[in-house]
């Protein structure tokens, strides 16, 4: 990924901030999320994947019933 000005830069720095805070899962906490604001407890249904930065980061959830 090659930023063009700083406004692109901006950009993508917070989506890579909002992915690593809010739906990356870390070790140190028992390999849970930060900030489990959606995280789902249901172990069925469809899952949804949810693209950051074109695509290079994902976020997998399922939906909620």
């Amino acid at each position: 990924m090659i930023p063009i000005g700083q406004g692109m830069l901006r950009r993508a720095l917070l989506e890579y901030v909002a992915h690593y805070h809010l739906e990356r899962n870390h070790q140190g906490l028992r390999n849970e999320l930060i900030a489990p604001y959606l995280a789902s407890e249901r172990r069925d249904g469809p899952i949804t994947r949810r693209p950051r930065l074109g695509g290079i980061l994902n976020y997998y959830e399922r939906l909620a019933a």
